[in-house]
């Protein structure tokens, strides 16, 4: 199998996250979400740092529909969903990628019930209140299958908006 095969074996539909995920139910499976349009240093300790609390890490990514839904500005994202995808795969320690095109990925963490659900410390995993900013969706679910629901610190001064910015100086 050459290496981009092997990368593109990473990415996965919904159903096939789910086919893989029973195939290794002795593993703790970590699972997080963003758009990752333009990666950067936030991004790869962030997901690095997630990989390293479980033995396996899916990746939900928004798909371009999805980003623009966010009201980030008509030039997002900048990648195009497959070029996010491959980029994504080709990190070492995620071992799938899967797409979601909803506001949140809440349909896909109650399917995949990932062990634990990871996101940047800008929210709080004990915060029950969905219309917060803070609130952390599919953390009921994570936590009523037994699982767990964490926070990771970001790296300051790294963000897409930023970079955004300071390129269009």
């Amino acid at each position: 199998m050459t290496r981009l095969q092997k990368i593109q074996q990473k990415l996965k539909s919904l159903e096939e996250a789910k086919a893989w995920r029973d195939e290794i139910k002795d593993q703790k499976v970590v699972f997080t979400n963003g758009c990752f349009d333009i990666l950067h240093l936030g991004h790869v300790t962030y997901l690095a740092k997630a990989a390293e609390l479980g033995d396996k890490l899916i990746v939900a990514l928004n798909t371009d529909r999805s980003v623009k839904a966010q009201g980030k500005g008509d030039e997002r994202p900048i990648n195009p969903e497959t070029a996010r995808l491959m980029v994504l795969a080709s990190l070492e320690f995620i071992d799938a990628v899967i797409l979601f095109d909803n506001n949140t990925p809440l349909k896909e963490i109650e399917f995949l019930q990932p062990d634990i659900l990871v996101k940047g410390a800008d929210y709080d995993p004990n915060e029950t209140d969905p219309s917060s900013k803070k609130y952390i969706v599919g953390r009921e679910s994570v936590i009523q299958h037994g699982g767990e629901v964490k926070t990771i610190d970001l790296v300051d001064g790294f963000s897409t908006t930023s970079i955004l910015k300071k390129a269009s100086k």
